[in-house]
């Protein structure tokens, strides 16, 4: 997760306008969903907000560290760690 918003970090802003941080946002909303459902199961997740494209990377590590938090299998890790890899894929970055 690191290794990905350090290369959202550095990408010229042109890439992140292609898509890379519309990405981004996306996985951190994930991310972030997945941990409520786990925190406070039958209520309705609250969306995480679009900060602009230069906060997706920290974005992404808060969702990523509250998903963290709550995980309690390595099958529900490795289910996360996929999702990363792909949205890291898309994004291009």
């Amino acid at each position: 997760m690191d290794h990905f918003a350090d290369r959202l970090r550095a990408a010229p802003q042109s890439r992140l306008q292609r898509g890379a941080a519309a990405e981004a946002l996306e996985l951190a909303r994930e991310l972030a969903r997945r941990a409520q459902a786990v925190e406070e199961p039958g209520s309705e997740p609250r969306q995480m907000p679009d900060a602009g494209m230069f906060a997706v990377a920290d974005q992404i590590l808060v969702a990523a560290h509250d998903l963290a938090v709550v995980l309690s299998s390595d099958d529900e890790v490795a289910e996360a760690v996929r999702v990363v890899e792909e949205a890291r894929r898309r994004a291009g970055v």
